[in-house]
This record gives C-alpha cells, structure tokens and sequence, in this order.
C-alpha cells in the first residue's frame, strides 16, 4: 500500500519566485515615491521691459483693441487680419480681424509690429519656449457687419 503524504507548503514552492518578484516590484516602486521633494523652482527671470506703455489706456495690445474696435464692415472686402505677438519659434501668436473702413490700417501695422518686438524680447528674456505649432492665417470675413476671423477649414473668400 502506498503512502500519501500530504505537504501543507507543496504549492507555496511553486509561487516563491512570483511573490519575489512581486514583493521587489512594490518595493521598488514604494522607495520611488517616498519622500520624494517637487522639483526647486527655477530662479524668476529679471522682469523684462515692461510691455505696458505709458499710454493710460494700457499696454500695446488694448491699444490695438481699442483701434480695432467693433470692426464694422458692409463687405468683405474691407476685412484684414493682423497677426499679434511672437512664438518663440517664430509666427504670431494669433490673429484679430480688424476692418479698413473703420481702422486706421498704419497705425494698427505699427502698434502690431510694436507687440510683436515686446513679445520677442519677453520669450528671450524668459527662455521660454513653444510647441513650434504653424498657425495659418485664417483671413477675415464680414458677418453680420463685423469683421470676424473665418471659421477654421473655410478660408475667407
């Protein structure tokens, strides 16, 4: 007659090397978040030439805000967009839909390239970078009697 021996840890062999894997894996990945510290903020840059001008309406941008005004138009032949600031990597850093027949057009093309040249000398100043993102001119059309920036995927006619 045979013998049957029954061995409690028979099966605990089997899983010796997963449950020390395991046990290294929680481990490991315990050490990596304890006590951990948040990165030391960088040291803030020296601030810039002010982007404000002594204009009391406020900085170049609401300077071209307020030419802009509504943007009134009756065609849209009379809408243009002007592209405002600069990427790091180059290109505006958007657009505004103004209208010729109620903006003076130099004047908006001056104060544009004004904020463009702040906006430059801010990202270098800061270092600061960007996504390099092209950003096509959308061109601007006359809905309801404003000027508006075309919507995206319908170039202006």
């Amino acid at each position: 007659m045979k013998r049957i021996v029954l061995d409690p840890c028979f099966g605990a062999r089997h899983y010796l090397p997963m449950r020390t894997l395991f046990l290294s894996l929680i481990m490991a990945c315990s050490a990596c978040s304890t006590n951990a510290e948040p990165p030391a903020a960088p040291k803030a840059a020296a601030p810039a030439a002010p982007v404000a001008s002594a204009n009391p309406a406020g900085g170049t941008l609401e300077q071209i805000r307020a030419l802009i005004g509504n943007a009134a138009c009756t065609d849209a032949s009379q809408c243009r967009t002007l592209p405002i600031g600069a990427r790091p990597c180059g290109g505006p850093e958007a657009y505004l839909a103004y209208s010729t027949s109620s903006s003076p057009e130099a004047q908006l093309l001056a104060l544009a390239e004004r904020h463009k040249q702040e906006r430059a000398a801010i990202h270098a100043a800061s270092g600061m970078m960007s996504n390099c993102r092209f950003m096509p001119d959308p061109g601007a059309v006359c809905v309801a009697g404003t000027c508006q920036l075309a919507p995206a995927g319908k170039p202006a006619s």
